[in-house]
């Protein structure tokens, strides 16, 4: 007989399988983030059939709308433009992933094993005789109170490490607003570029986008006033249809003068 649980098992037990699957093979890391996100999101449900409603709310919350938000935003603030080294840096690195992998593997084709052959469930109904969230508390803050704060020990010691290891010791001058003005004007002078900032986009009021270029006092392009990234992306208006729109617009105005000139 198919229950509600088995059937939710099912159904969710593939997709995350898919999700890590995406995770592992996704070139792109946003697209593993994403991957990730997803897969937690399954396992959350998975929780809530096993009458876990602590564990639904902490997966949801904590790790997915907290954890790989993060990450996913500091993905897309820091960028990944970066090409990966393809150079081991650490040796033996290789040997070692391919045993923490195989004992990854044996590990669960013991476990489920073990849960196929024991039948079903123990303890749970009397793990959660006061409640799923209270039967909880007492463990982590009863028996398990003491590894419940090495724990919390171990992250705090991540986060310092991490701040440690991002850490950047200046070795130059920091350059204030003195020596870029300067530096400015010799490249002005050595190379002629502008001094001055980058020009606006957009040209005149009929167009205002970021993705249309400005135009120089001698009605020539100024192809410095769009965006890189537009212009990779193939979102930049073209400068030859900018100059071909801004010569009818100027042949049209010049029609409207010589007409009221003859009236």
């Amino acid at each position: 007989m198919v229950t509600g649980a088995s059937l939710t098992f099912w159904i969710c037990a593939p997709l995350a399988v898919l999700g890590a699957l995406g995770l592992v093979l996704f070139r792109k890391a946003v697209y593993s983030a994403l991957s990730m996100a997803f897969v937690m999101l399954n396992l959350a449900v998975l929780y809530g059939t096993m009458d876990a409603p602590f564990l639904v709310f902490v997966q949801i919350i904590v790790y997915t709308g907290a954890i790989m938000m993060l990450f996913l935003f500091v993905l897309m603030l820091v960028g990944i433009d970066t090409p990966d080294s393809v150079i081991e840096t650490l040796r033996g690195q290789r040997w070692l992933a391919a045993l923490a992998a195989l004992g990854t593997v044996g590990l669960l084709f013991f476990g489920i094993g073990g849960s196929v052959r024991s039948g079903p469930f123990a303890g749970l109904t009397e793990a959660n005789a006061i409640g799923n969230v209270e039967g909880i508390a007492s463990l982590v803050f009863g028996r398990y109170v003491f590894i419940f704060e090495l724990t919390s020990a171990l992250l705090i010691t991540a986060a310092l490490a991490a701040m440690v290891l991002a850490h950047r010791t200046r070795v130059t001058e920091k350059i204030g607003q003195r020596l870029q003005a300067a530096q400015r004007m010799r490249d002005y002078a050595e190379t002629g570029a502008h001094p001055g900032p980058l020009p606006a986009s957009g040209v005149f009021a009929g167009h205002n986008s970021i993705a249309v270029p400005a135009l120089l006092p001698d009605g020539s392009v100024a192809e410095s006033s769009v965006s890189r990234t537009l212009v990779l992306r193939g979102a930049a208006l073209d400068p030859e249809d900018l100059r071909s729109m801004t010569a009818d617009r100027f042949a049209a105005i010049e029609g409207v003068k010589e007409e009221e000139g003859d009236e």
